[in-house]
């Protein structure tokens, strides 16, 4: 079976090695321009590698030159279009969720900030939607009420090479079996980018907690604006300082530790990346 693989960053380099260990035929690989060890691996295996943006035919004018019988993308940076999943009989993606809930981008820290007690990992087959192709397998995965996104994902890095496996194993035997995801019940969140971790004092105090930890570091993280500088945010826990209910949200309460004004309930800022110097009680957060 000859296999294209589309993968990208640490955990995408991480199949790529695990599937050369198997050793499948995998004829070639794509990935991104950032990826750079993604590349060195394909250089030292003599692996041709497609590097950049596949769309507008570029991906399928490179695959056309070889035999595919899959394309299995984990972890990969870009929209796979039809006319490059199309070059083989079968195409496969593992999605970070439990589909059909939390099709798109990062969906993980959408999970957290959603307050699930649970995510997971969804192996399907590629279609022309954006995750919308009939289910293979999936592996559920617990929301700890401590976890963060690195949690999560550290979590899910042990379960990729397992799912692989048993992709592979069950196109080898003949006996791959899928069945269609319900779409009535199906969820979209958008791609993230740092900018969007600015936090709004006005959420009640559970959806702050929870959009801190799901972005805490090493992820961008979550932030507020102190002083026209932009402080961010790693952990809060909830506090039971008592305030007046007219005190504006994101109101300073006490100084040793932070402790901040949410519409039911204040939040104690425990940690920092940068140092918030010349804080009064009184004064505001943005």
């Amino acid at each position: 079976m000859k296999i294209s693989l589309l993968v990208s960053g640490g955990l995408g380099c991480k199949v790529l090695r695990h599937i050369l260990s198997r050793e499948e035929d995998l004829v070639c690989v794509f990935t991104d321009k950032k990826s750079e060890e993604i590349q060195e691996v394909c250089k030292g295996s003599q692996i041709p590698v497609f590097v950049g943006n596949p769309r507008q035919g570029k991906g399928a004018n490179f695959l056309r030159d070889f035999c595919i019988d899959l394309v299995l993308s984990i972890n990969y940076l870009f929209i796979i279009e039809k006319d490059l999943f199309n070059q083989a009989p079968l195409a496969c993606n593992i999605h970070g969720s439990l589909l059909p809930k939390y099709r798109g981008r990062t969906p993980h820290v959408w999970a957290i900030i959603n307050n699930e007690k649970e995510a997971g990992i969804t192996a399907h087959l590629i279609d022309d939607g954006c995750d919308t192709g009939d289910i293979i397998s999936q592996v559920k995965v617990p929301i700890l009420e401590n976890e963060t996104g690195a949690d999560i994902l550290s979590k899910y890095n042990a379960l990729y090479l397992p799912i692989v496996d048993d992709i592979l194993k069950k196109i080898h035997k003949g006996c791959l079996k899928s069945q269609p995801q319900d779409h009535s019940k199906a969820t979209y969140f958008g791609k993230r980018s740092p900018e969007d971790g600015l936090i709004n004092w006005n959420w009640q105090k559970e959806r702050i907690r929870n959009w801190v930890r799901a972005q805490s570091y090493p992820y961008p993280g979550a932030f507020t604006i102190w002083k026209g500088a932009k402080i961010t945010i790693d952990w809060v826990d909830y506090s039971e300082l008592g305030f007046e209910d007219s005190t504006p949200n994101g109101t300073l309460l006490a100084l040793d530790p932070l402790q901040v004004k949410t519409p039911n309930g204040a939040l104690k800022i425990t940690k920092v990346r940068e140092s918030i110097a010349d804080a009064e009680i009184g004064q505001k957060f943005r």
